[in-house]
């Protein structure tokens, strides 16, 4: 309802891209026959999943121009990983693709680039991805003899630099990333207006002689200070650490592994956060951040701190789209071709949850990054029948803000404005009930048209 995921050349299949990804939003499931609600429906889904027209670059390609629309004069987090999703060795033989990390279940990877608005710590959308297979088994083994454009961890250079060219309207553009992320490559060859957040895995070896973890050693410490420590995974709530943080400028010498070309030294800052006393039972914090942005003090350090504890983001993105969510591993579907689809739809569908349920608290985020501008009367609309007589059953909320939106959707989707805020399940139900009555408010207003034509 924002835009277009797509034309593929057809009015047909660009609706029914919308809907599959507003059923999958809803549903939380990705088993077509129980978002299709019938045959008839399962039929058209497989068909629009086989079509040589709908291809997941036009659809990811339009998402990314949207996205990056919103982004329009924002201070940007572009945050980038890769996630595997594995159907199970229990398939083995029966489907298309490759094989996973294992060498035996049949899997696809996702590497996407998910944007999060710096200053208000909300997703704004997926801004680029990528999905692919392992159809050879051999990949690992031959690594270290293909060229730097043939190996998988070239996707971390693309993604930086696809970023890049979609967010030029943007007032920052901050890329981070995880352990995974530590290449000398895309450090060296980074577009230029973007900055980097990157958690080192590498111990490298630095223009001095030195290596790169024991440098702080020698600095002195910015001070001790609170952060906040993401959850690890369901149940976990998170915590917060007491710190001790140091930054200093490195110079990392390439390794013998780099792409030719690339300078023999790249001028970073590390910052190094530590977590002295870890409470009884947690593993202590430590973080080795490499990046581009300047750390002169301790309000710097934290920032950067602050900026990369944002990549848990996108880990509650995969999570909600795979087993604590949509269930795209459960898929039964074989074709590779379709699992691909069906991927590209999940992040889709995914994000646009973690964006309502961002903004139930109040966002500043505008609406029409999920909504069409010109739809926002007839929500307002819907919303006004939806209001209370109290004040706490009114929509607290500016006319055409995120948050505005978000109120709509969870009175929609049964939250009755009182107890615990609403869930993701409560904005998927949401949704799909705002959903079904534009749909029918468009309709209303072609025929009406026709008539009048």
């Amino acid at each position: 309802m924002v835009g277009s995921y797509g034309h593929f050349g057809d009015e047909r299949l660009a609706s029914t891209a919308e809907e599959l990804i507003t059923r999958a939003a809803s549903g939380r499931t990705l088993v077509l026959r129980a978002l299709a609600g019938g045959r008839a429906g399962e039929v058209r889904y497989q068909r629009f999943l086989s079509s040589p027209q709908v291809t997941t670059d036009e659809l990811l390609a339009n998402v990314g121009a949207h996205t990056a629309q919103a982004c329009a004069g924002a201070r940007v987090l572009a945050i980038q990983d890769t996630t595997e999703v594995s159907f199970g060795r229990a398939r083995v033989g029966s489907s298309e693709l490759g094989a996973g990390t294992d060498a035996q279940s049949p899997a696809l990877f996702l590497h996407p680039v998910l944007a999060v608005d710096r200053d208000r710590q909300a997703v704004v959308g997926p801004l680029y991805g990528e999905i692919w297979t392992r159809g050879d088994r051999d990949v690992a083994r031959r690594r270290g003899q293909r060229a730097y454009a043939d190996k998988e961890s070239r996707r971390w250079l693309t993604a930086m630099q696809a970023s890049a060219e979609r967010l030029q309207q943007a007032r920052q553009v901050i890329m981070v990333a995880d352990r995974e992320a530590d290449i000398y490559t895309p450090f060296a060859a980074r577009p230029a207006g973007l900055d980097l957040v990157v958690r080192a895995r590498h111990n490298r070896p630095l223009a001095d002689g030195g290596k790169l973890f024991q440098a702080p050693e020698a600095w002195a410490a910015l001070g001790r200070e609170w952060v906040s420590v993401a959850p690890r995974g369901p149940g976990d709530k998170g915590r917060w650490a007491h710190v001790e943080l140091r930054a200093g400028a490195v110079e990392v010498a390439r390794p013998h592994t780099a792409a030719p070309g690339t300078p023999e030294t790249v001028r970073l800052t590390l910052v190094r956060v530590v977590e002295p006393a870890p409470p009884e039972g947690k593993q202590g914090l430590c973080w080795h951040l490499l990046t581009t942005l300047p750390v002169g003090s301790l309000t710097d350090a934290v920032e950067v701190a602050g900026i990369y504890r944002q990549r848990w983001r996108i880990e509650q993105l995969f999570r909600s789209m795979k087993s604590d969510g949509l269930g795209l591993e459960d898929s039964q579907l074989v074709r590779a071709e379709h699992l691909i689809k069906l991927t590209a739809i999940a992040l889709v569908a995914a994000s646009r949850t973690m964006q309502l349920v961002d903004a139930r608290d109040g966002s500043e985020r505008p609406a029409s990054d999920l909504l069409d501008p010109d739809l926002h009367p007839a929500a307002a609309a819907i919303g006004r029948r939806l209001e209370g007589r109290t004040a706490r059953q009114q929509n607290p909320h500016p006319y055409g803000s995120l948050a505005w939106l978000s109120w709509i959707v969870a009175r929609l989707g049964g939250w009755n404005c009182y107890y615990k805020p609403p869930g993701p399940k409560t904005m998927r139900r949401g949704w799909d009930k705002l959903a079904e009555r534009l749909d029918g408010y468009l309709q209303a207003l072609d025929e009406l048209a026709q008539q009048n034509a």
